[in-house]
């Protein structure tokens, strides 16, 4: 009986859908094909990506007032600043960091707003509007996208130099060494040495000569050497000399030159450290020992630049930046004596250059019925031009900007973000190069996974233009998270559907129960994803996480809807009645146990703000694979008990209650009934240490995630400059690197020690791009 009424009143009177599926097979086929096919469009088709995509409500203005103390800084800076975003009323937070030459200041919007484009443009129009700053400080930077990650990192590196351009550069610094020595004052050729610093051999050696010539000096001050003289040549400066000083105290002194009298940034960021040769026939094995990057920081300017553009083309991609270049500068060398006699203030050359240096468009003309673009052609393109640039002087003829001054061609001085790479080589030693990281985001509502092959084939059709060395890391890698988690999810459905036809062959004993079931689990996961797909929801670590909790609930509806079936069945109704009657009896039973689950989690929607966003598939998913198992157990599943589940005679309940695993589940429950007290009491004991253990558990909202991914953040005084914050973290890569060694030793889950650090990626002066660390 149901709803009370008997089973030919249900028969005679019931239409449903349950009925209709299986008296119109034909149509019920259509639609089963029709939800398999839903499924699979709407699998392939929804967006894929990591995290949840979220409404970032923060932003930051940075403000640049070189030289300035924190304490001005915060004064004439910082505070203009907070009170143009405070203007915007839908600021809730402003905080703000004052350094020395820079002010920082963060904000955040109401957590209520889900557009936050108009603001933040409100906001930038705000500052752009302060017009009172001290002169020199700015702009002011403002950026709106502070919140967004990279999909993908990808770290270029230099390789080392190899052994034919060590030989080469050895075979011209022995000649060089040789031919000196030649010239050198007779003595202990034991104590002769030279020490040389190898630098990109298009750079005129120039550059190089003043500070070399300054430890010259310095090194007969000091009496650390004698007889010295410069040596130099194509990609390489250097001195020969005589001492009595170990090979360790003459490189000591290098230190110690460079912290009393020279610049760390003063020497060329190029340069290979300073390698010290006293028998030329081991220049090659000095060299090997001292080798640095094989590319400058200017190739790989060009290298990675044509991999952003070619990366911006790739449909996918909405924006790549580049962290860890140094920038290119052209420096004047002059001398103040060399000024004077032509009676040039250096002011003037400033005025000159730009007068000269002109790139703003230069209009249209009409001529003769046509508009003709006219090009200014003094934007300068090189430093050769810039040297041919002729400055009036005090007599009556100009002179070219050569003559009076070094245009050279060189790098920010001193640097102030650098990026390095630690990496492996053949032998498994490490190495720390230069090298330049590309964050590329991936726009919005596209598939990770095709995100992360086109990217692939857009590199590997760069490969003819790239030299073949070039080393490439993914340092951060969405697109193989995302296809772990996705492989995770199809583990958990395997397994959840090798667990369900155990448990029904358990349960029924049949093949057919067990077979039944194990079809309804992607069935109803097909119509999820068509649903999913329909609604916008992504496929990402929250979805695919609520799918696997839903396998477990998801089946409940089809278990009851094929055991009420064969009941049906064992009552003796032909098989085109019994798969729909048994549902339908049920029906209103399973109905509100679906809605029962469904309001358990609705609670989630009602979270606001960020937190809220993260999480809204959760419950919408959730929902959605209940709804269609409740769906699939009225359709589909009286469908396939049509064909599958055939009559089969129960034994008498009195029999059951006798033997087997009924009776001894029958004896528990009577003994549990006829000593209800003491069944209560002990599970009152149960749920007060329940209580208790759970009142020692600590709280969190979201688990940790378990990622590849580990940082370290090193933080200096304000004053240190790059040099030394760039040691500081050189020094924390060798302690990650013992660590690292000391841990592989312990045996791994296959019982074999294994490497666990695979590379190490190092900004120095700034963070790194941003990335998802959840």
């Amino acid at each position: 009986m149901s709803h009370g009424k008997s089973d030919s009143e249900i028969i005679q009177n019931k239409h449903n859908t349950a009925r209709f599926c299986v008296e119109k097979r034909h149509v019920s086929w259509v639609l089963l094909i029709a939800t398999c096919l839903w499924g699979v469009y709407g699998y392939f088709s929804m967006p894929q990506r990591k995290d949840p995509e979220v409404q970032v409500r923060m932003a930051v203005a940075l403000v640049p007032w070189p030289g300035a103390s924190a304490e001005k800084v915060e004064q004439l800076v910082t505070k203009k600043v907070e009170e143009q975003m405070a203007a915007n009323t839908k600021v809730t937070k402003i905080e703000s960091i004052s350094r020395t030459g820079l002010a920082v200041v963060y904000l955040e919007l109401d957590e209520s707003l889900k557009e936050t484009a108009k603001e933040l443009d409100d906001i930038k129009l705000k500052l752009d509007s302060i017009n009172d700053l001290p002169s020199g400080a700015g702009p002011i930077n403002f950026v709106k996208d502070f919140g967004d990650t990279a999909a993908l990192m990808l770290t270029v590196t230099s390789p080392r130099a190899d052994e034919t351009e060590v030989a080469l550069r050895a075979k011209a610094i022995e000649q060089a060494i040789t031919e000196e020595r030649l010239h050198a004052s007779s003595g202990d050729a034991a104590s002769r040495f030279a020490l040389v610093f190898n630098v990109p051999r298009a750079m005129p050696a120039r550059v190089l000569r003043a500070p070399v010539e300054m430890f010259q000096a310095f090194l007969k001050e000091k009496k650390i050497a004698s007889d010295v003289r410069v040596i130099q040549g194509e990609g390489f400066i250097g001195f020969d000399g005589s001492s009595d000083k170990s090979d360790a105290e003459l490189l000591a002194s290098v230190q110690q030159f460079v912290g009393e009298r020279l610049q760390a940034s003063e020497f060329h960021p190029d340069a290979w450290p300073p390698a010290l040769i006293r028998d030329p026939r081991e220049t090659q094995a000095k060299l090997m020992s001292v080798a640095g990057d094989k590319y400058s920081h200017r190739e790989m300017d060009d290298y990675t630049d044509l991999i952003e553009r070619t990366l911006k083309s790739v449909p996918q991609v909405s924006k790549v930046s580049r962290s860890g270049l140094l920038n290119e500068a052209v420096y004047l060398l002059y001398s103040q004596e060399r000024l004077a006699a032509y009676g040039i203030q250096p002011a003037n050359l400033d005025d000159v250059l730009g007068a000269r240096n002109i790139s703003t468009s230069g209009g249209q003309v009409n001529v003769e019925g046509k508009n003709v673009t006219l090009d200014p052609s003094g934007e300068f393109r090189n430093e050769a031009e810039i040297g041919d640039v002729l400055v009036p002087s005090s007599s009556s003829s100009p002179v070219y900007l050569r003559d009076l001054v070094d245009v050279v061609r060189g790098y920010e001085s001193p640097a102030r973000y650098l990026n390095y790479f630690n990496w492996r080589d053949g032998q498994g030693g490490w190495n720390r190069s230069r090298a330049v990281t590309l964050s590329v985001q991936m726009r919005s509502g596209e598939q990770i996974g095709e995100f992360g092959k086109s990217v692939d084939a857009a590199l590997e059709g760069l490969r003819q233009q790239l030299p073949n060395d070039l080393i490439y890391a993914r340092t951060s890698d969405q697109p193989l998270q995302v296809e772990e988690n996705i492989d995770l999810f199809m583990k958990s459905l395997y397994e959840a559907i090798i667990l369900v036809v155990i448990v029904a062959l358990i349960g029924f004993w049949e093949w057919r129960s067990a077979l039944l079931m194990a079809l309804s689990i992607p069935l109803t996961l097909a119509m999820t994803f068509g649903m999913m797909h329909i609604l916008g929801i992504d496929l990402q670590q929250v979805s695919i996480a609520t799918l696997i909790i839903a396998l477990g609930l998801l089946v409940d509806d089809p278990v009851v809807a094929g055991d009420a079936i064969k009941r049906d069945l064992a009552q003796g109704h032909p098989s085109v009645i019994a798969a729909w009657l048994g549902p339908t009896k049920l029906a209103t039973a399973i109905l509100y146990a679906t809605i029962t689950n469904i309001v358990a989690y609705l609670p989630f929607l009602l979270i606001k703000g960020t937190t809220g966003e993260f999480i809204y598939s959760l419950p919408i998913v959730l929902a959605c694979s209940l709804i269609a198992s409740r769906l699939v157990s009225m359709t589909f599943i009286p469908l396939l008990s049509y064909y599958l589940l055939k009559p089969k005679p129960e034994k008498p309940i009195e029999e059951r209650r006798r033997t087997g695993f009924a009776a001894q589940y029958y004896k528990l429950g009577m003994w549990a009934i006829n000593h209800r007290w003491k069944v209560m009491a002990g599970s009152l004991l149960f749920l007060a240490l329940g209580g208790f253990f759970m009142l020692r558990l600590k709280t969190q909202f979201f688990p940790k995630d378990l990622s590849y991914l580990s940082y370290v953040d090193v933080w200096l005084p304000e004053d240190a400059p790059l040099a030394v914050t760039n040691e500081a973290a050189a020094k924390a890569e060798e302690v990650i690197r013992e660590v690292t060694a000391e841990y592989s030793k312990h045996e791994s889950e296959e019982g074999q020690p294994r490497e666990v650090l695979q590379s190490l990626t190092t900004f120095v002066g700034g963070g790194g791009p941003r990335f998802w660390f959840s």
